[in-house]
């Protein structure tokens, strides 16, 4: 076996709470949220998981995510690098506008058809697809010989850029992967095989 990848969404942003589309939107987190990442930290905590590198994104709703993690952790000053090519996925024209809203605007069908189809992108915005376009090769190149090396990784992110990586970790579908819902501040620890397969999956709930 390999090393060990811990994924987390980010704790309740203040537009989740809002019911707004947030996109690339530098959103901080609510205070549902910070407990949220906080107790992710304390899950990790009392695993006994100790991490050697940090992932996060360029919006600080991932960032403080990270860091709270870090600091239950006892590891406040672990290199972090921060990268927008983990941003969530660009929502475009929709950014900022009230589901509800944009429902009215456009119908019931086409949002449910740009937030949920694969490959489909809002406009202005990215699809999943495109989200994975960019995902992707970052872990390739940039997290992926961590985990191999047998170190333990912490990426904290968003919705889409973490099903963008499940997707290529699990080898689920364009369809399928758009269905899974990600909860806010749940960590998920893989452990991987040495040809880079899962060797394991656990999802720390409740």
């Amino acid at each position: 076996m390999s090393g060990t990848l811990v994924l987390v969404r980010h704790g309740q942003s203040e537009w989740n709470l809002k019911n707004l589309f947030t996109g690339w939107r530098d959103v901080d987190l609510s205070e549902k949220g910070v407990d949220e990442a906080k107790a992710a930290g304390q899950k990790l905590a009392a695993r006994g998981l100790k991490f050697d590198i940090a992932f996060t994104s360029a919006l600080v709703r991932a960032q403080r995510t990270c860091q709270f993690i870090l600091d239950a952790t006892g590891q406040s000053d672990l290199r972090t690098i921060r990268d927008e090519r983990l941003n969530e996925r660009d929502y475009g024209d929709l950014n900022g506008l009230n589901k509800d809203d944009a429902r009215k605007k456009w119908g019931e069908e086409q949002v449910h058809i740009w937030r949920r189809s694969y490959d489909t992108p809002p406009p202005g915005g990215e699809s999943l697809k495109d989200t994975g376009a960019r995902v992707w090769p970052y872990y390739m190149h940039d997290m992926q010989p961590h985990v191999l090396r047998g170190e333990t990784v912490l990426v904290a992110a968003h919705g889409n850029s973490l099903r963008a990586l499940i997707m290529a970790l699990e080898g689920i579908s364009g369809p399928d992967i758009v269905s899974l819902e990600l909860g806010t501040g749940v960590p998920m620890i893989y452990r991987l095989n040495a040809d880079s397969t899962v060797a394991s999956k656990e999802i720390l709930e409740g």
